[in-house]
């Protein structure tokens, strides 16, 4: 069995990392460098930077940042925001990222998938679903950090993804996004069930019950950034506790 990875967000903006709920009402979290250092020593496995202010603002990733955050780490680092074709992705790689994260553009062009990943190789590209609860049932994908609806039933979408070159899901839930209620559970069963690459679920965990119900409903690795950001728990610690609970986990 593959190890459950660990890994902390670090959403940017103006280079610093903010904490929303919902993907709204920002508030600063501190310095992308600092707490990618500091969650690094704790054990993470890899470190997620996302720019989400890149797409809305029809901007490039803000390449100073990965570069600083990358000096301080020896673990994967995947990146996302503002990626729109291969400059931008093979910019990122050259910065320092180890995969660069994909969503609005590649709802807007699938093929970019498949472009992405017969250059970089799949492995390198990790296919970013915000997903938000529809009243008729399922999921929609929303892109440009969950300002557009886009018609587009998430589950479908992931699998196609993957399947066009997407090496890995990232999978966000921007009903439970930063509400450290859990994460969706049922969300994240659909996808990994439909798809035969990584699942990472996102999106309201706060608690290592949480991640732990997160990693049994099907997600490969879970994502999370105010449980860590707010000081509730420490990397070290959720991994101790997973590894007690019989999780399999670097310790």
């Amino acid at each position: 069995m593959l190890m459950r990875r660990i890994i902390p967000c670090l959403d940017t903006r103006d280079g610093r990392v903010v904490k929303g709920v919902r993907f709204r009402d920002l508030r600063d979290s501190g310095s992308p460098v600092e707490l990618a250092a500091r969650y690094a020593d704790e054990g993470a496995d890899e470190i997620v930077l996302l720019d989400i202010a890149a797409t809305p603002a029809g901007r490039d990733h803000a390449l100073d940042t990965v570069r600083a955050v990358r000096r301080v780490l020896r673990i994967p680092l995947t990146v996302g925001g503002g990626v729109r074709g291969n400059d931008d992705a093979e910019r990122l790689l050259s910065a320092g990222a180890d995969k660069v994260g994909v969503n609005s553009a590649a709802v807007a062009r699938p093929e970019l998938l498949t472009e992405l990943a017969a250059r970089f190789g799949r492995q390198c590209i990790t296919l970013a679903v915000d997903a938000r609860r529809v009243e008729s049932g399922g999921w929609e994908v929303h892109t440009r950090s969950g300002e557009r609806a886009t018609g587009r039933d998430a589950v479908a979408w992931a699998e196609e993804g993957s399947r066009l070159g997407a090496g890995e899901i990232l999978l966000t839930s921007i009903d439970q996004d930063g509400t450290k209620r859990g994460y969706d559970l049922a969300l994240v069963r659909a996808v990994a069930t439909r798809v035969m690459v990584p699942v990472v679920a996102s999106g309201g965990g706060a608690t290592v019950a949480h991640l732990q119900a997160a990693l049994e409903a099907g997600a490969d690795a879970v994502l999370a950034a105010s449980m860590f950001h707010d000081g509730d728990t420490t990397v070290a610690q959720v991994k101790q506790a997973l590894a007690a609970a019989g999780v399999e986990v670097r310790t």
